[in-house]
């Protein structure tokens, strides 16, 4: 069963991905929007969860794809990959800052600069080649995979499971992150 938009057509992978990139720029609005320090450590905890989801994603069925049908597409993936390293790179430091230090700001500053300036080349280079390489149903068969994989992505995977190997690269020391995230979450929603 596939997604579908209110006007009841499937959802491909570029439409995810780019609701993906409006969510996160909807969170660094909210947290730019807050002085509660205790709101902006918890909106930039899921912000970091929600881009390392999207991230590992992309790495595990966007890239691939641009690979085999884009032209040029392995050098677009490789400036792809360098990002998301600079991006999570970021993230870490954004998880161990205060709140309440100028430095949180400025790190949440940056990592919405290189959030923008990789979501816009993925909008306006990248996805369209998408959809005039690849057809329609294997653009809304991906996306149906992405989704999968990013409900996947914040837990570890099963050791059999196809792409652990690719994860574990991609995500590499991440995946504590995203894990520790999860179970300071399940504290605060179970009030223990």
């Amino acid at each position: 069963m596939s997604d579908t938009n209110s006007a009841g057509t499937s959802v491909d992978v570029v439409d995810i991905l780019t609701a993906d990139h409006q969510e996160m720029m909807a969170l660094i609005g909210q947290i730019h929007g807050t002085s509660d320090e205790g709101r902006r450590r918890d909106l930039a905890d899921t912000l970091i969860a929600e881009v390392m989801r999207h991230a590992v994603a992309e790495e595990m069925y966007v890239y691939p794809a641009i690979e085999d049908h884009v032209p040029n597409g392995k050098e677009e993936v490789e400036h792809d990959k360098k990002e998301h390293d600079d991006i999570v790179k970021l993230m870490k430091q954004l998880e161990k800052a205060e709140p309440a230090d100028q430095a949180f700001i400025e790190l949440v500053r940056e990592l919405e600069a290189q959030l923008t300036h990789h979501a816009g080349d993925e909008e306006s280079e990248q996805f369209p080649k998408l959809r005039l390489h690849i057809p329609r149903e294997k653009l809304v068969e991906m996306g149906g995979k992405v989704e999968k994989a990013k409900k996947l992505a914040p837990t570890r995977p099963h050791p059999s499971a196809p792409h652990s190997e690719l994860f574990h690269k991609t995500v590499g020391p991440g995946v504590g992150m995203v894990d520790r995230l999860l179970d300071k979450l399940k504290k605060r929603s179970t009030g223990s």
